[in-house]
């Protein structure tokens, strides 16, 4: 019997974004599946709902796969593709295992000899990176700074010193609700002459992609609070 494969299904950025802005190739599929592994139950069905997804949700199999998820429970998820059954991955924004929990289920698929399929859609370090006006050839992204004021201070003078070395654009993100004081810790540990890119509130109405110096941030600071943002640093 042939297994099934599993889909990464890109997800929404922004409350303002319709079915039409995922490729029809995404909701054909998104349509057709009934086994899927999410962060979220609750928020995976509104996603699915604003596909056009009609399908009855008591006779559809949700796995949740977050930081709670026991990691002797993923090996289980893969059940359906081994009986021929496609699956689909949803994060909660965005691309799947970019920023977001799939990569270990997904290894173990490729382990298994489970076709992994990605499906192509909008993802906010993309986009934050096209737009940003810095190197796109070489980057790195770093996900989460970490929340210790004093070691984060010492994170971003690192990463200014690898900029400075390398050239290599350095993109991070943060909890909407704690972009201020991110946003703070850059002034005050990153050199004036360091490009800093601010990405926020993607895809929406309110979309806000500016790139300045440090020196010029300082002279004018944008209200981020709880605003999903990603930050680009380059010289």
């Amino acid at each position: 019997m042939a297994t099934g494969k599993i889909f990464l299904i890109p997800s929404f950025i922004s409350p303002a974004e319709t079915k039409n802005d995922l490729p029809a190739t995404a909701i054909s599929k998104i349509l057709e599946l009934d086994v899927f592994v999410v962060e979220e139950i609750k928020t995976a069905r509104r996603f699915l709902r604003r596909t056009g997804y009609v399908k009855d949700f008591t006779e559809v199999t949700f796995h949740v796969l977050n930081e709670h998820t026991d990691p002797a429970d993923i090996a289980d998820y893969l059940t359906s593709p081994k009986n021929g059954k496609d699956i689909g991955i949803i994060s909660e924004a965005g691309l799947p295992c970019i920023a977001d929990p799939g990569s270990e289920l997904v290894m173990l698929a490729h382990r298994s000899g489970i076709r992994v399929v990605p499906l192509s859609g909008s993802g906010s370090i993309f986009l934050a990176l096209m737009a940003s006006g810095l190197n796109g050839q070489k980057f790195t992204f770093h996900g989460y700074l970490i929340i210790d004021k004093s070691k984060r201070r010492s994170v971003l003078r690192e990463l200014e010193s690898e900029i400075r070395k390398s050239h290599y654009t350095q993109v991070f993100i943060e909890t909407p609700y704690r972009n201020m004081q991110l946003f703070e810790s850059i002034l005050s540990a990153c050199s004036d002459d360091l490009q800093l890119c601010i990405a926020c509130n993607l895809a929406s109405e309110e979309e806000f992609i500016t790139t300045k110096s440090i020196a010029q941030w300082k002279k004018e600071k944008p209200n981020l609070d709880k605003k999903p943002a990603v930050f680009l640093l380059n010289i």
